[in-house]
């Protein structure tokens, strides 16, 4: 008796003999990008659009769009209620701790990242869990010490707690940046005659350039947006700060609206204008950071 084995037959298809091209079928895609997408910019842009429309009509108007357009919100916020002198002061801090937070910051960074001391480690614990511990309460140390350093209602008390406050992640995110960059360089400059800082200053500043924007981007924009420091150490309104005149723009019973928005739009041009030019450099540095970081 012989047996037999039922093989499975396989069965090919059959080849498109007519030339019409295959025509892939896409997969929907709006509801699982273009929706959320929508939504997305429906929540971010709306509040700008109306702060648009409040700043640019009239006062009393009820129209959906700016117009007739009208600059007397603006004429009021910057001539009468001191916005230019907020502006001068903002730019004047923001200006002074990005100088200060990177300058600190590239110090620091360059320590953790090319040096070994018996300390490292917790001094970066100790930068990581900084980060957890919120600006408020910091502000009862802070008062006491300024208070003694004679710092209080003084934009120099104000420029060192932004700096204070933005140091320990600008520091981590900067020795990121660093350590990405090959020792190498630097021993082979040294090995051609250069001090290290010589060599620091011609290797290692070019190449950190990315770094160095990112860093001092972030400290700009964090010391800009500042509010809580500029209201618990300024009590003068000619040392106000732009978060903090705005602020004073809320009435107890009213508020204007157009006043309020034209001087948000005031206190968000420099920020906007600071993201376009860098985008480039701050997408570009914080990837590079994030890598080797």
């Amino acid at each position: 008796m012989t047996t037999t084995t039922d093989r499975p037959t396989v069965v090919l298809p059959e080849p498109d003999t007519t030339g019409t091209p295959r025509v892939r079928t896409k997969k929907p895609r709006l509801f699982s990008v273009g929706l959320p997408l929508a939504l997305y910019l429906l929540f971010t842009l709306v509040p700008f659009y109306w702060m648009i429309v409040f700043a640019f009509r009239p006062a009393g108007s009820n129209s959906m769009l700016p117009w007739p357009l009208t600059f007397e919100h603006f004429d009021t916020v910057w001539n009468t209620l001191g916005f230019s002198f907020f502006f001068k002061n903002s730019l004047i801090v923001a200006a002074l701790s990005l100088v200060l937070t990177t300058f600190v910051a590239l110090a620091t960074g360059y320590a953790l990242a090319r040096f070994k001391f018996r300390a490292k480690i917790p001094l970066v614990m100790a930068l990581l869990c900084s980060q957890f511990v919120p600006g408020a309460m910091l502000l009862i140390p802070l008062f006491q010490v300024f208070r003694e350093m004679n710092l209080v209602n003084n934009l120099t008390g104000l420029i060192v707690a932004d700096t204070v406050f933005q140091l320990p992640l600008a520091a981590m995110l900067m020795a990121g940046f660093i350590a990405q960059i090959p020792v190498e360089l630097e021993e082979a400059a040294m090995v051609d005659g250069c001090s290290r800082l010589r060599a620091f200053r011609i290797i290692m500043l070019p190449l950190l350039r990315p770094g160095l924007i990112a860093v001092g981007s972030f400290a700009f924009i964090g010391s800009w947006n500042n509010f809580l420091f500029g209201l618990m150490f300024i009590s003068s309104q000619d040392k106000f700060t732009l978060p903090v005149g705005l602020s004073y723009t809320i009435g107890s019973y009213n508020v204007d609206f157009g006043v309020l928005a034209a001087g948000g739009l005031i206190a968000a041009v420099p920020v906007v204008a600071v993201f376009a030019v860098i985008q480039k450099y701050l997408v570009q540095g914080l990837s590079a950071g994030a890598v080797k970081g």
